[in-house]
């Protein structure tokens, strides 16, 4: 559902972001490229995609044209390398614009699969698995999380022993995004005893006998191929253990930092597409004689929207600039990731209820993020772990 102005204007004409100074003309740049391509390349056929759930392939190989797979990457494998988080940042804020994480989620997919790989796999790896990625050419989704649970990572089931020049790996995947369409899976397996210490990393592939997997349908993120993955005595290749054995938490952990920080700049984009949306329906709509946006308590909605919204962003570019310095502030982007799904769940209620019954229908971006709120707050470490995981790091 568009929805316009009372003059009939777009509604991205106006712009409500708060930005620190951080943002240069190469910024600048890439934000209208991408937004250049988000426009005519996906806009137009986001409602048809979600209910379709799912998106053409083709729009990888889109995607990589434009620098968007590999933006960040090492140039030798087809990368545009950028040593600056901001970029990212505002990837996520212009895909935020579609309302469907479904088809960011898939699409953008290998940046949670590829940089253990890349991280602490084998330069022969890289090399044969990094190029086409990027290319999209090949998809490549991240497993880790099992039926029995998710957060605990350091207590996985699915296990692999080493048989001659193969491991065989069995058990089980859940909620994995790309887990249908995926030609690569960095997988979390157990090699060793408990805890931690006893978890490596595999590189699984689509077609190796005993590898099977399930569409899961889902509250939101329709356009997502989301399955589950089953391991029945699958031969995996000794040379693709990603790392040492029993040394594949540190390759899981180093994508953390980075996947909570893109959610939170996700969160806070999408928390900013509902306030857009509720003003530009609010100046719109008429009652009792009146635009709904001369209503006191509807221009009180917004302005405290506007004000989590701006904070959130504070927060967001400070734990950027830290990131980029090397650091690695871990109850900080905890507790960034928490404030940014708040601030999201919060505008995504009270931009329904400014919208009222059009919010409520499909097609309407308002509509699509509200029901979209729970996987943002759970995935990639929930509230209640997030919280925990700063308690700890305060030493309490």
């Amino acid at each position: 559902m568009a929805i316009q102005y009372d003059d009939g204007d777009n509604p991205f004409d106006f712009d409500h972001r708060y930005l620190g100074p951080y943002y240069t003309e190469d910024h600048k740049a890439w934000r209208a490229t991408l937004r250049t391509f988000v426009d005519q390349e996906i806009m137009p056929h986001v409602d048809t995609w979600d209910e379709a759930g799912e998106f053409p392939r083709e729009l990888y190989k889109k995607a990589a044209e434009i620098g968007l797979l590999g933006i960040g990457y090492p140039e030798e494998y087809g990368g545009t390398p950028v040593d600056d988080e901001f970029f990212q940042l505002i990837t996520a804020e212009e895909m935020s614009r579609l309302s469907a994480g479904g088809i960011n989620a898939s699409l953008l997919v290998h940046n949670i699969g590829l940089p253990p790989i890349l991280a602490i796999g084998s330069d022969k790896m890289k090399t044969r698995v990094a190029p086409a990625v990027l290319a999209g050419e090949k998809i490549h989704a991240l497993a880790i999380t099992e039926p029995s649970g998710g957060s605990d990572v350091a207590n996985i089931k699915t296990k692999a022993v080493l048989e001659g020049d193969h491991y065989v790996v069995n058990g089980s995947k859940m909620f994995i995004t790309g887990g249908m369409r995926a030609d690569y899976y960095t997988v979390a397996v157990r090699t060793g005893g408990d805890g931690r210490g006893g978890i490596s990393l595999l590189l699984i592939e689509r077609n190796m006998p005993g590898f099977t997997r399930t569409l899961l349908k889902k509250q939101g993120w329709w356009a997502s191929d989301t399955a589950a993955l089953y391991f029945d005595d699958v031969k995996v290749p000794k040379e693709n253990l990603i790392g040492e054995e029993n040394n594949g938490f540190i390759g899981i952990m180093t994508n953390f930092n980075n996947e909570r920080l893109w959610m939170a700049a996700s969160s806070n984009g999408l928390a900013r597409v509902c306030m857009e949306d509720a003003i530009a329906w609010a100046r719109a709509r008429y009652t009792f004689g009146k635009r709904l946006a001369d209503h006191q308590v509807i221009r009180h909605k917004i302005a405290e929207m506007a004000r989590k919204i701006n904070a959130t962003q504070a927060y967001l570019e400070q734990c950027a600039l830290r990131v980029q310095a090397g650091e690695k502030p871990v109850a900080d982007l905890s507790l960034l990731k928490v404030q940014s799904t708040l601030t999201m769940e919060y505008c995504a209620r009270e931009a329904m209820q400014i919208l009222g019954g059009a919010g409520y229908m499909r097609g309407c971006r308002v509509e699509r993020i509200y029901r979209e709120v729970r996987v943002m707050a759970i995935g990639g470490g929930s509230e209640e772990i997030m919280r925990d995981l700063v308690a700890r790091q305060m030493g309490i």
